[in-house]
């Protein structure tokens, strides 16, 4: 008997044909290998064209198919001047969209974080996202298939203290991943928000965090941080399932239960937790 469309079991993650922004280091940099693991061919897109061609020689070293594109996320029209040239490489529609490309700013309070901080972070890490899912979403839904994956993170819901521009793009993106998954449902396009914790990627050093909290991110990264090769794989194994959510690590499923159980006691022991952080630098 014939699957419907909202029961059916795509393996979206195989034979892809892919553009992942962002993907010149960390976690783009490994979506971009496993999807050639997986039989892909990909478009390696990152505004440093230079790591970009990085990424693209490991993959082409490891026997897959890439190519290398600059691209500034917050700009639509070198968005949308890659999405047209990404199928021209790839001489097929591209069938997964991976919205990677982002940047980490924390250390001050709202109030204390220049206005500049804001309108850059929220350039890349919301605008380049919404871009992405601008451009794509209709092709996928005209397809009749494959899969978006936008980058999230924990601090889409967790609203840690001094992360202010950080968790509302985080947010945002989180909004926009569910209202896409809403949108795309029964339309054979599989949508799936990765909300992780620290993973060991160099969005610490690439961002701009206050020097006083450099020292305790990079403990963090070195005490609890996972590997971006588990997380990409738990991912793409999520978004064939048709999962909408993925969080990778057990601190951050811990958080989650916690925020939507217990959200006053969350938002009091978070900031009492920041606190204590401050004074401990």
């Amino acid at each position: 008997m014939p699957q419907l469309p909202f029961l059916a079991r795509e393996r979206v993650s195989r034979n892809a044909h892919a553009v992942v922004t962002g993907a010149g280091s960390g976690i783009g940099r490994a979506f971009a290998l496993e999807i050639a693991r997986r039989g892909g061919a990909v478009v390696v897109s990152d505004i440093n064209l230079a790591t970009a061609q990085e990424t693209a020689e490991l993959v082409r070293a490891a026997g897959g198919r890439a190519w290398a594109l600059q691209c500034d996320v917050t700009q639509f029209e070198a968005v949308q001047a890659m999405a047209d040239e990404a199928e021209r490489l790839l001489d097929a529609p591209v069938d997964l969209v991976i919205n990677n490309a982002g940047v980490g700013v924390g250390g001050r309070p709202v109030g204390e974080i220049p206005l500049e901080d804001w309108e850059w972070t929220v350039g890349i890490n919301m605008w380049g996202v919404v871009y992405g899912c601008h451009i794509f979403a209709p092709k996928l839904k005209a397809l009749g298939r494959g899969g978006i994956i936008n980058v999230c993170s924990t601090a889409s819901f967790a609203a840690a203290p001094m992360m202010g521009p950080y968790n509302l793009t985080k947010a945002a993106v989180l909004a926009l991943s569910e209202t896409l998954a809403a949108e795309t449902a029964g339309s054979g396009v599989k949508v799936t928000a990765l909300c992780p914790t620290v993973v060991k990627t160099n969005i610490f050093t690439s961002g701009r965090i206050d020097a006083s909290v450099t020292p305790l991110m990079d403990k963090l990264v070195a005490l609890t941080g996972v590997s971006a090769d588990g997380v990409v794989r738990t991912t793409l194994n999520a978004l064939d399932k048709g999962q909408l959510y993925v969080l990778p690590q057990f601190d951050a499923r811990m958080i989650w239960r916690a925020k939507r159980y217990i959200p006053s006691t969350y938002a009091r022991g978070a900031g009492l937790l920041g606190r204590f952080a401050a004074t401990r630098r």
